[in-house]
């Protein structure tokens, strides 16, 4: 494939002396480092593949890097998120990002964007830029860039990992010849039913997995930067941590999809993951202390039940509760499970932030369960508002 980005001003000494190593591959050379030292590549995500992606690029010598994240740096991502230090917490991740890579490598330009990403701003985001990486850890936001990646023409890295396995590929609606334009939704034409891929809060993730696509996500870059090698474009990449595999399958385009020439208004919506109409069944933290006191004193009589998995109720919990995770209700008989544990009494579904006993509160709706509530906020509430000595996990 040809180069992405033609080559930038002469390298200096220093930049050769920095560079020397990567100068002297082939094919690559002082054209090749000075494409890269050209480069103006947009990272939407400073988490966990943003961490090796952002530190390999600065570290390559790309010129000029824009970074999107409205999130903070967390202790609990620490083990993935390993462009971020532990003094960093609380802090917002494209800040504490800035600083790590100018002390990486001072001759980048990073530029930070604490915002989300939304049909809103994407389009001017990507103005600009010769390529964008998606490092995001959600259905909703990740059609989003892959449309906005299609509509502006513009090369997407994307990937994605889930507990022990990863995935990377790349799309572009306008490729060089000899290339068929794949998008993100040739890979995924419809996104999978809510709740049926947890998120890493949920499921987990080793970390190093992050690593391990975080580097190839970059390598992508690079290659396509520089013209070097032959990308990803309709391929996807598969890694097995566990068994220690690389597996590449083709990626063809759709043969009935039509080419995305404008974002929707609504990608939560689309992806089913919206916030929910409305707040009937809902039993603040607050109020579920107070109930939890009233219980104690027998003026009370319900069953508090925990949705999460047992793992995670071993980190930090709300006392007095059951568990029942939601892949069992998923996989099982609802009315029968929630029945036996509720042996005639009203029931309080609760989960880490109010994802999943919302859909369990759905679940014994449809399954004709009445006297159920459930707890928006979820551990996560109850540490911030009444148990602080528990871990934010």
């Amino acid at each position: 494939m040809r180069p992405l980005v033609g080559p930038g001003a002469e390298l200096t000494a220093h930049e050769l002396t920095r560079y020397s190593r990567q100068v002297l591959l082939p094919g690559l050379g002082s054209a090749g480092q000075r494409r890269l030292k050209n480069a103006r590549v947009l990272v939407v995500g400073a988490g966990g593949l943003g961490s090796p992606v952002l530190t390999y690029l600065a570290a390559a010598g790309v010129g000029s890097i824009s970074v999107v994240d409205d999130d903070s740096v967390e202790l609990s991502n620490l083990h993935r998120q390993v462009l971020h230090a532990a003094a960093a917490a609380g802090t917002p991740k494209v800040q504490s990002a800035v600083a790590a890579l100018a002390e990486l490598n001072p001759l980048v330009t990073v530029q930070p964007h604490h915002t989300r990403i939304t049909p809103e701003n994407a389009l001017e985001l990507i103005q600009g830029h010769h390529l964008v990486i998606d490092g995001t850890d959600n259905f909703a936001t990740r059609y989003l860039v892959g449309d906005a990646c299609a509509v502006a023409g513009v090369p997407l890295v994307w990937g994605s990992v889930f507990r022990f396995d990863g995935q990377v590929s790349v799309f572009w609606s306008q490729p060089g010849e000899g290339y068929e334009p794949v998008t993100y939704r040739d890979l995924h034409p419809t996104p999978p039913p809510p709740g049926s891929v947890p998120s890493c809060a949920e499921g987990g993730v080793l970390g190093v997995t992050c690593a391990a696509i975080g580097s190839v996500m970059a390598t992508e870059a690079i290659k396509l930067i520089t013209g070097v090698g032959e990308p990803l474009l309709g391929r996807i990449m598969l890694f097995d941590a566990m068994g220690m595999t690389w597996q590449t399958i083709r990626v063809r385009p759709a043969p009935d999809s039509a080419p995305v020439t404008q974002l929707a208004e609504d990608y939560e919506a689309f992806c089913g993951v919206g916030p929910p109409a409305s707040s009937i069944g809902d039993l603040s933290v607050g109020e579920l202390a107070h109930r939890l006191e009233r219980r104690e004193r027998g003026q009370d009589d319900f069953v508090l039940v925990d949705v999460r998995e047992p793992e995670e109720r071993r980190i930090a919990s709300i006392p007095g509760a059951v568990g029942l995770p939601l892949s069992v209700l998923r996989t099982g008989d609802v009315g029968a499970l929630l029945a036996e544990v509720a042996d005639g009494r009203p029931l309080v579904l609760h989960c880490k932030s109010g994802g999943r006993s919302a859909q369990a509160l759905e679940l014994a709706r449809e399954a004709g369960v009445s006297d159920v509530l459930h707890v928006p906020g979820g551990v996560l509430a109850w540490i911030d508002e009444i148990d602080p000595s528990q871990p934010r996990y």
